[in-house]
């Protein structure tokens, strides 16, 4: 599929080092994959012609596909060319990826997948830091939440407090395979909180939420914590259903 002409601007603005032009690309590439403005099973057209359209060199173009691949969006075979992989072979997970999917609207079934694993994970992470959480990540619980109320969701420093609890929160569960899921959980939750206030403020003040599950958790209460933050997570996803 051939690069369209309009869109050489959202290259262009990341012009500078190789690493940012790079990053640029993939962004631009990786935003119209997840939109579906290029869809799976789509050949891209040829690097040449690609790298000419987006106005970069073969080498950046070339690192950008590079970075799809390795985030399960394209594959490259000799002959074939570059092709868009079915979903289910993405890494949806990955921070780039989740950010590429509300660089735009993001699609329902997507927003549904994310909340479904959010409804399933951390729940029993919840259970698990009631049961487990030391001092330290009582603190880090406390101080995470005091930034949310400070700063409020509507900012960057707010939304960066709630990154910070949820990360929090998996780390107090000492389970390593749920820590691996910090990053993802916490960009997952940063995403959809900034979509909900794209065009309207938040429709209620989601902090005394994570209030009620940091107040369990540090009460040792892993049914408490664990309803807690399924509650949470079911209002958020009705709050970002009625911003779609």
């Amino acid at each position: 599929m051939p690069i369209d002409e309009p869109d050489k601007t959202a290259v262009r603005t990341g012009k500078g080092s190789g690493r940012r032009l790079r990053g640029a690309v993939a962004h631009y590439l990786g935003t119209a994959i997840v939109s579906g403005q290029i869809a799976p099973g789509q050949t891209l057209t040829g690097e040449v012609a690609n790298a000419e359209a987006l106005d970069v060199s073969r080498s950046a173009y070339r690192e950008a596909v590079q970075v799809l691949t390795a985030k399960g969006l394209v594959e490259s075979r000799p002959k074939i060319g570059t092709r868009v992989l079915p979903r289910n072979r993405w890494n949806i997970l990955d921070p780039a990826v989740l950010a590429w999917a509300f660089s735009t609207e993001p699609d329902l079934a997507f927003v549904r997948d994310l909340f479904e694993l959010r409804a399933v994970v951390e729940p029993a992470a919840a259970r698990f830091a009631a049961e487990r959480r030391d001092k330290e990540d009582i603190k880090a619980l406390r101080d995470a939440l005091t930034g949310m109320r400070r700063h409020t969701l509507a900012t960057e420093a707010g939304r960066a407090a709630d990154r910070a609890f949820h990360d929090a929160l998996l780390q107090a569960t000492h389970n390593n395979a749920m820590i691996a899921l910090s990053a993802s959980i916490s960009a997952a939750v940063s995403w959809t909180t900034e979509f909900k206030q794209r065009s309207r403020a938040l429709p209620r003040d989601p902090v005394p939420d994570h209030a009620r599950v940091c107040d369990a958790i540090v009460a040792g209460d892993g049914d408490a914590a664990s309803a807690a933050m399924r509650a949470l997570v079911d209002l958020a996803l009705e709050d970002t259903r009625a911003a779609m």
